[in-house]
């Protein structure tokens, strides 16, 4: 039976479409078109364009609604706003533990960005990256080495994802990856909003020798719908401030570091 939409308004239909996808979960844009009556491309359009304002995930066929978890993901643009301050000095401490002849991977994100401008400044490093703006970012570094894995990328974080990067990954040995996440939490470890861009991170985490997790404090204690590595995966955390009880005692369980910035020079810049 078809779901009634009062006048086969666009707004009340995915309204409709709306209510579906947080009773059941997920939906397929077969199911959109028996349950609406509509055409496919009318279905991936209303899925489009509910995305951009609700908590839901595309993935191949159809959606997922994840309103149970963090809020709707950003665009790369979007995040630059949030905590740009707070990221820069994260990004400063980071690249501080990188040594001259480490071969490094950086992960997409606003905060792995911020990373790769801090280690302009270093010698005889190789950086290997699947987000193409950090490797246009690194591209004028003559003492940097980077290499970029192949794939296909997504316009809200410009990472490389997909089979194609992921084979390119196995063939790979890394020292260190400094990874980005969309959430941290005792009992979900490091997730994202993306599942294409779980399994790059898995992919690049398995060839790595030491895993860094690099975050801001408003990641902290969320969790989002794809898992990218338990904490017992990771080898050390970076953030801004210190993590919750449940967290920080789960780490040092696991004896993961964790590295803050320097309060202090956060509070003359500023920040309080």
């Amino acid at each position: 039976m078809k779901v009634q939409s009062p006048g086969s308004k666009g707004n009340q239909r995915r309204t409709n479409l709306l209510n579906v996808l947080k009773h059941n979960g997920r939906i397929t844009v077969s199911e959109i078109v028996d349950l609406f009556g509509c055409s496919e491309a009318t279905a991936r359009r209303d899925l489009d364009l509910l995305e951009k304002t609700e908590p839901i995930i595309r993935t191949i066929g159809g959606a997922l609604y994840d309103g149970f978890h963090s809020a709707r993901e950003t665009s790369f643009t979007e995040r630059k706003r949030l905590a740009w301050l707070e990221k820069e000095a994260i990004a400063e401490k980071a690249a501080s533990l990188v040594r001259e002849g480490d071969v490094i991977c950086l992960s997409g994100g606003t905060t792995m960005y911020l990373m790769a401008r801090a280690l302009k400044s270093l010698k005889n490093i190789t950086v290997v990256t699947n987000a193409v703006n950090i490797a246009m970012e690194l591209a004028d570094s003559d003492e940097i080495q980077v290499m970029v894995t192949g794939g296909v990328m997504r316009n809200k974080s410009f990472e490389l994802c997909g089979p194609m990067a992921e084979k390119m990954v196995e063939e790979l040995n890394i020292g260190s990856i400094f990874i980005g996440v969309d959430g941290i939490s005792s009992n979900q470890g490091l997730t994202t909003y993306s599942d294409s861009e779980a399994q790059i991170g898995k992919a690049l985490i398995s060839r790595s020798a030491k895993t860094f997790a690099v975050f801001d404090h408003s990641k902290v204690g969320k969790s989002s719908l794809f898992p990218i590595a338990p904490l017992s995966a990771i080898d050390a955390c970076i953030t801004d401030l210190p993590l919750d009880k449940d967290l920080q005692e789960e780490l040092d369980r696991l004896g993961v570091m964790t590295y803050l910035i320097d309060s202090n020079n956060m509070k003359r810049e500023g920040i309080q």
